[in-house]
């Protein structure tokens, strides 16, 4: 395993962890830790986009250049990533399980449709 890749995973690995157990504190009513989870979810957050940063260099790749197809990439995975979570919470939470497979279905297309929109469709 190349140094670059273990950096990435530990440092993902942790980023991840502080993600989740943010969104843990701050989601579940019986723990009565919103403001901490908070913080901890954007710790979270923050490290993952140091830990992609520090991987790239390590990696040594060009920055990232902004572009229209990657502004629309970005946008159709964070529609398709809270439609399925929207299909989610109707199913668990909201108790509508039948919406809540279909708009879940529908998050699942659409999270579908990135991989021919980052990688083409060749004949």
């Amino acid at each position: 395993m190349k140094k670059s890749s273990f950096v990435g995973l530990v440092l993902g690995t942790v980023s991840g962890v502080l993600f989740a157990l943010g969104m843990c504190m701050a989601l579940i009513p019986e723990w009565n830790a919103f403001e901490p989870g908070i913080i901890f979810g954007c710790v979270g957050v923050a490290l993952g986009l140091i830990t992609y940063f520090i991987w790239r260099k390590m990696e040594h790749k060009a920055p990232i250049h902004v572009s229209g197809k990657t502004v629309l990439t970005l946008l159709v995975g964070i529609v398709g990533a809270l439609a399925l979570g929207v299909g989610m919470c109707f199913s668990m939470v909201w108790e509508q399980m039948v919406m809540g497979i279909l708009i879940g279905l529908v998050g699942i297309v659409i999270l579908l449709c990135l991989i021919p929109l980052t990688k083409g469709i060749k004949g």
